[in-house]
């Protein structure tokens, strides 16, 4: 009979063990129930992303899945790391909440202004890291690749 360690220190109790394998269940049933390819992964989201314009105005958009339970007056930050350059776009609303889904998570989007000459730069290949901000949280996403 073959078992788990680590599911069996979490039914008796080990919190470390039950986080780290709730993070891994949470992005892996999110990236199997969604069908779309993620632009991103964190411990405990997935973010999924693309370009859109407007009015002549253009728009890093994102949708994060996962445990970002956020609701925030002040808007977001996202910063992005990449091969040469460095980022650093701001929400275009500065009110965001959090919605809640069927599934025991929660849907966050967010709109980043972005200038039209840095769209070319929003390529999975150049970037290294992104990291979101919003109040005192900070979420290290790291680029899924194709």
């Amino acid at each position: 009979m073959k078992f788990s360690l680590n599911k069996l220190l979490t039914a008796f109790g080990n919190n470390r063990n039950l986080e780290k394998n709730l993070h891994v269940d949470l992005t892996k049933s999110i990236i199997e129930e969604i069908k779309e390819t993620p632009f991103a992964i964190s411990k405990k989201n997935v973010m999924y992303a693309g370009i859109d314009e407007l009015a002549g105005y253009y728009y890093f958009q994102t949708v994060v899945v996962g445990a970002l339970k956020i609701k925030t007056i002040n808007g977001a930050k996202l910063l992005i790391e990449g091969d040469g350059f460095n980022l650093e776009l701001k929400s275009d609303m500065e009110e965001l909440e959090s919605d809640y889904s069927n599934a025991n998570r929660t849907i966050t989007k967010i709109d980043f202004e972005i200038e039209k000459e840095d769209i070319s730069k929003i390529d999975k290949t150049s970037i290294r890291l992104l990291n979101l901000k919003i109040k005192n949280k900070h979420i290290e996403f790291a680029i899924q690749k194709d």
